[in-house]
């Protein structure tokens, strides 16, 4: 697990437990078929995409994955690019990040906005950004 932190422009801090999505397999995954996650649990995919190669635009979908996400896109400087709320479950249309992102957090559906999670606020966790 990755301790991961969002701190939102009010100052408030939120914190998760991120599992790793690290390789091309684990990224494919994701988190479909669970439906074991908790308020503060949430899957991470950095590097993204599992080959590196810097920050490009992302595109997830939510085939085979029963619960509703919240997919936050993540900048190379770590503030969040976009927040896609509230994923449909079983969906196979495409969920992009509109930018270049150079990681990729899902939290439960809804968690974002019940905790004014917003567009710029910054993500840390150990090394990241670089110089964290």
């Amino acid at each position: 697990m990755i301790a991961l932190r969002i701190e939102a422009a009010d100052g408030t801090t939120h914190r998760f437990d991120a599992e790793p999505a690290r390789t091309r397999e684990e990224q494919d995954r994701g988190l479909m078929y669970r439906t074991d996650l908790g308020p503060q649990s949430a899957m991470l995919f950095h590097p993204y995409p599992a080959e590196g190669g810097g920050p490009r635009e992302a595109s997830f979908w939510m085939k085979n994955t029963p619960t509703s996400l919240d997919i936050i896109f993540i900048r190379a400087d770590g503030t969040i690019a976009r927040i896609a709320e509230n994923t449909i479950p079983f969906s196979e249309a495409p969920v992009a990040s509109g930018e270049p992102v150079a990681a990729v957090l899902e939290i439960v559906g809804g968690r974002a906005a019940e905790l004014g999670i917003a567009a710029g606020d910054r993500v840390r966790w150990q090394g990241f950004p670089a110089g964290s």
